[in-house]
């Protein structure tokens, strides 16, 4: 009974066995695939905060002068990431009396400035006490030169450059403009103040009109009259100058047709418009800001301009970077194209009041300058009749910088 119950036993044992090595191999389960882990993205860094403060002798909307340094300021922000402008405008004793321009950058230090822009020749001896009292301040001065080794005010500072546009150019081809346009052969500029900035600025003006007055219209030199009135500071303050609508009104009386600007406002197109829509068709030429047409398009032949953008944005640059060096920089317009807003330094943009036929002979003058032209060689006197220059003589750039008189045929005070 027993072995029938093991043979049993053993028969299922032995067909479970079988059964089971007849079963197909179970199918192998596949592995899932790795999930590749998705990197994180490295964080931006984000650029320090670089601070740079602005003191402007005018108004920062003056149209003129300090709104092309407010302007480049802006220009600085959008081109140079990290970038941060503050200001004070109506930096001038008249303004705020009892404070000086050294002390008003003091308080833009005190703001977190780390670079100070002086924008006026005015400001030249506060930027100096200023630039020596902090010499971890960077500084620049435009229109100054006491960073000019050949110049006649040099003070080595190693936190201070200064940047300036050759204008010259700017004001040979605004007074060019000016003599191609005069019915009257008489021309006015309306001056600011007198010091070696502003006489050579009316001297090259002289010398652009002259030039285009002969050569482009056969005119005898001696029948272009050339007059100058200073209302005594850069705008008007009532009580502290001249009043420059007076003073453009007394051109108008008196024959003027073309009212030429170096004062940072725009009274003289605005006299120029009224005495036009008057019946009298008077022309002007405002100065410093590309804008400045706007004003009075249609009696207003041209602006030439300041574009200091470029060169703020190139030396707050290597302030950020290290790599600042102190340097004179006088600087010419790009004669490839003196209106490009990221290479000039000086512009001339023709206004809606500009002729077609005139508009032929200032480009001829533009591209004589751009290949060479000099008005700055002899025979030239001052004037009080001795000489500046003598028969073939170029002007250096010392000579031209520090101008001490006007020129021999420019009626108005030197001095």
């Amino acid at each position: 009974m027993k072995k029938s119950i093991f043979l049993m036993i053993a028969v299922l044992m032995i067909s479970a066995l079988i059964l089971t090595a007849c079963q197909p191999a179970a199918e192998p389960v596949e592995e899932p695939a790795p999930v590749e882990e998705v990197a994180e993205p490295e964080p931006v860094e984000e650029p320090e905060e670089f601070v740079f403060g602005i003191l402007m002798v005018g108004p920062y909307n003056d149209r003129g002068w300090s709104q092309a340094h407010y302007e480049a300021g802006l220009y600085v922000e959008e081109n140079l990431p990290g970038t941060r402008m503050i200001y004070l405008d109506v930096v001038n004793t008249a303004d705020r009396p009892g404070t000086t321009a050294d002390q008003l950058a003091e308080e833009l230090v005190a703001q977190g400035a780390q670079l100070i822009i002086f924008n006026s020749d005015d400001m030249k001896d506060d930027a100096v006490e200023f630039t020596r009292n902090n010499p971890d301040i960077y500084v620049i001065h435009a229109s100054g030169d006491t960073q000019w080794a050949e110049g006649e005010n040099y003070i080595p500072l190693d936190n201070m450059v200064n940047v300036m546009g050759e204008m010259e150019y700017g004001k040979m081809i605004a007074g060019c403009d000016a003599a191609l346009h005069t019915q009257t052969g008489s021309i006015g500029y309306l001056g600011p103040l007198i010091n070696e900035e502003t006489r050579r600025l009316v001297a090259s003006t002289y010398l652009g009109a002259q030039y285009c007055w002969e050569n482009y219209l056969g005119n005898d030199p001696s029948d272009l009259n050339f007059r100058v009135t200073w209302i005594g500071f850069w705008f008007n303050i009532p009580g502290f100058t001249e009043d420059p609508t007076q003073v453009a009104n007394e051109f108008i009386n008196t024959g003027v047709d073309v009212i030429i600007s170096g004062i940072d406002t725009t009274e003289a197109l605005v006299e120029a418009r009224k005495a036009t829509e008057e019946g009298n068709l008077v022309y002007a030429i405002p100065y410093d800001y590309e804008g400045a047409c706007d004003e009075a398009p249609d009696v207003c032949l041209g602006v030439p301009w300041y574009n200091w953008g470029p060169a703020y944005l190139r030396h707050i640059t290597k302030a950020v970077q290290g790599t600042w060096e102190s340097t004179f920089e006088w600087l010419p317009p790009d004669w490839s194209d003196i209106n490009n807003r990221d290479t000039t330094a000086i512009g001339y943009l023709s206004g809606p009041g500009m002729s077609p036929d005139a508009q032929v002979f200032l480009q001829q003058f533009i591209d004589e300058l751009a290949g060479g032209l000099n008005l700055w060689v002899g025979p030239l006197n001052f004037q009080d009749g001795t000489t500046f220059l003598a028969e073939g003589e170029v002007a250096t750039d010392v000579e031209i910088w520090y101008l001490p008189q006007l020129l021999e045929g420019i009626e108005g005070r030197s001095e």
